[in-house]
């Protein structure tokens, strides 16, 4: 019955996705990060649903009166660089022809295309506001779902994995739902509308029980940075630090003994087989970059490459390790360029919500511009720390934010530049239109709403 429900949903939805290629990225988003595909048992699961609602949305943003190009933005340049510099380097690289090779690179060119159309597709802030309403609702299920389980179950609940893809594993889904918590909380506060607060608000503890219940040491890491960056840029330092206090001792109780266990092997890494792995495993990649700084080893190559490197890595029970550090990753497979390129998405994005929030700050006192940069800030800082454990140089959610960064900074700017004008206001006034601060998100009041591609659509 469940796979008729998904199937049905998605089906009735690809001819709203071609007219709305908005819907459509919603949609993809909802198959990408709530799997919705990998919540049934039968043949819905293996439909290629992320597939069909890419054709409908390509389809429809074809056949457009208003098709938008990239934006002029060097991070635009840098996304559709790295793919190409992938491919050269799975021609040019010395370590041979192990690995996924193609078929990993048209998953990696996908990721891109997704986040490229992005750019193209939300130019206004109740798109960008549907878009992250999306991505938060994906985590907050799954927060509340596994976070209910913990406490029914008494944090006994055994390791939680993730739902599929690229979230399947569960350090992978550790640090999502880490990556979760500022977004989840940036709703929260920037949405006026009660059922979103309480039900995000809720989300957040949740969230971090759910980490918990990954067994995840890197994800519990970046747990702790993420509620450490909202604190820092609350407006109230101190009640935010009590609020935080609050929910370190919550899950600190709840949190189930073999939690406690698995922390504790951090007081001592050289008794710890994993952590020493991944030591290793970084001094092999040092090596493999100095080897071949340009194309490095080819593309998704690190393993079959290992051991011409560490000719002793069996010695340990495993033949071959992953790279476990994204940036070592990125670096030894695909060479300096590509490394470059991927650092300075990261670098340019962070410097861009800064000077973003640096004028809204000068301009406004509170504003779901300020709430978004404290939530996006706390995105890329936290993967950044999380992702020094994990193979996560392809995530396809980091790379959906950048892009959602980039159309925030765009679209943050304009509003600052030009307040946001009320429309249905002034009409009930039967006066000029009237400019409001625009502190949050409200639900609409007599406007039609709709996925709608033209500028001229009236934008709250």
């Amino acid at each position: 019955m469940r796979d008729l429900i998904v199937s049905l949903f998605i089906i009735g939805a690809l001819p709203v996705c071609f007219r709305r290629p908005l819907a459509g990225l919603l949609l993809f988003s909802l198959l990408a990060y709530m799997r919705l595909q990998d919540l049934t048992w039968g043949f819905a699961r293996f439909e290629r649903w992320s597939f069909y609602v890419a054709i409908a949305m390509f389809g429809g943003w074809l056949v457009s009166r208003e098709k938008r190009t990239p934006p002029s933005d060097v991070r635009v340049w840098l996304l559709l660089f790295l793919p190409v510099w992938m491919i050269l380097s799975l021609v040019f690289a010395k370590g041979g022809s192990g690995g996924s090779g193609g078929d990993g690179v048209l998953e990696y060119v996908k990721i891109i295309g997704i986040a490229v159309f992005t750019t193209m597709i939300v130019t206004r802030r109740e798109q960008l506001r549907a878009l992250v309403l999306v991505i938060g609702l994906c985590f907050a299920f799954y927060a509340l779902k596994n976070g209910l389980a913990m406490v029914l179950s008494g944090g006994s609940l055994y390791i939680i994995q993730g739902p599929g893809g690229m979230l399947a594993d569960n350090n992978d889904f550790a640090l999502a739902m880490a990556m979760s918590v500022p977004i989840m909380v940036a709703i929260a506060l920037s949405e006026k509308t009660l059922l979103y607060k309480r039900w995000f608000g809720a989300c957040v503890p949740a969230a971090g029980l759910t980490v918990m219940a990954t067994r995840s040491r890197g994800g519990a890491l970046s747990l702790g940075f993420a509620l450490a960056i909202l604190v820092w840029r609350s407006k109230n330092r101190i009640v935010g630090l009590l609020i935080g206090s609050l929910l370190l001792v919550i899950g600190l109780v709840l949190a189930p003994a073999e939690w406690y266990a698995r922390l504790s092997t951090l007081r001592s890494v050289e008794a710890d087989g994993s952590a020493m792995g991944r030591i290793r495993a970084w001094k092999v990649a040092k090596d493999m970059i100095v080897d071949n700084p340009i194309f490095g080893v080819g593309f998704e190559r690190f393993q079959a490459n290992y051991l011409r490197y560490d000719p002793a890595g069996i010695g340990d029970g495993m033949s071959t390790r992953v790279a476990h550090n994204a940036y070592l990753q990125i670096w030894s497979e695909t060479g300096t360029p590509a490394f470059l390129a991927y650092m300075g998405l990261i670098f340019i994005c962070l410097v861009d919500i800064w000077r973003v929030r640096r004028e809204a700050a000068r301009k406004l006192e509170r504003s779901w511009i300020l709430y978004y940069c404290t939530a996006f800030e706390g995105v890329l800082l936290t993967f950044m720390l999380g992702s020094t454990f994990l193979n996560r140089a392809h995530f396809d959610l980091i790379y959906h934010y950048f892009a959602i960064i980039l159309v925030f900074g765009r679209i943050a700017r304009a509003e600052l530049r030009s307040p946001v004008v009320d429309a249905a206001l002034a009409h009930r006034r039967h006066g000029p239109l009237v400019r409001v601060d625009n502190k949050g998100f409200q639900a609409a009041s007599g406007l039609r709403r709709g996925f709608r591609n033209t500028s001229l659509a009236t934008d709250r």
